[in-house]
């Protein structure tokens, strides 16, 4: 029995030890970043830049005068990233001494060049009559939107396209308020509707069903 509780004893002892240390060698690689971001070529500070671990989903930002401060570790990559500067990336020393490291990030202005833009005076409600109905429509645009725009083509999209958002709400609505409307009572039956009837064979008549089926 005592020499269980022995072993027992010197099992936790070794653990404990082994944490100690691996706790200590944590606390070793533990950096405190801290410094200032500026532009290179005013020498201004920078506000809202983007600092970023490499690999991880943790970061900050710098406050209005391009102060930062973060937690990182040795052998760690942060990106400096923010709109109009071309991103930075530096790397804390793995055989960095003690447990702080400041530095100054200067960031170069990133040019980009946009394609120009016209502006133009909007037209008028008379201009636009006009250009729209002498605007000359190739014969082949006309028939592809003439046969879009038929009668058989609209039942099939109907038919197959499902429901956007605004007719899904007004349909649960719809739905609702007849369940709130006969709650504690029996619903009508349809079977006995005459005008539902009727719109059966209408729509028996004009083939939905057989559409639906095909």
């Amino acid at each position: 029995m005592k020499k269980r509780a022995f072993y027992i004893i010197l099992f936790c002892w070794i653990f404990l030890a082994k944490a100690n240390a691996q706790f200590e060698m944590f606390k070793d690689s533990v950096v405190q970043l801290y410094g200032v971001v500026m532009s290179a070529d005013s020498l201004k500070g920078l506000p809202a830049v983007s600092i970023m671990i490499k690999g991880q989903n943790r970061g900050t930002i710098s406050n209005d005068v391009g102060v930062f401060s973060i937690v990182v570790l040795k052998g760690d990559e942060v990106e400096f990233t923010s709109i109009g500067y071309k991103p930075k990336r530096i790397s804390i020393p793995k055989d960095l001494s003690g447990n702080q490291f400041s530095l100054i990030q200067l960031m170069i202005t990133d040019t980009v060049f946009l394609p120009a833009t016209i502006i133009k005076k909007r037209i008028t409600r008379e201009q636009f009559e006009r250009d729209f109905i002498n605007t000359e429509v190739p014969y082949d645009e006309l028939t592809i939107a003439r046969k879009n725009n038929s009668l058989a083509t609209r039942r099939f999209l109907m038919g197959t396209l499902a429901a956007d958002g605004k007719e899904t709400s007004s349909q649960y609505l719809r739905q609702r308020a007849g369940k709130l409307y006969y709650s504690g009572q029996v619903a009508p039956q349809n079977i006995f509707n005459p005008l539902a009837w009727a719109e059966f064979i209408k729509a028996w008549k004009r083939g939905d069903f057989r559409k639906k089926h095909d």
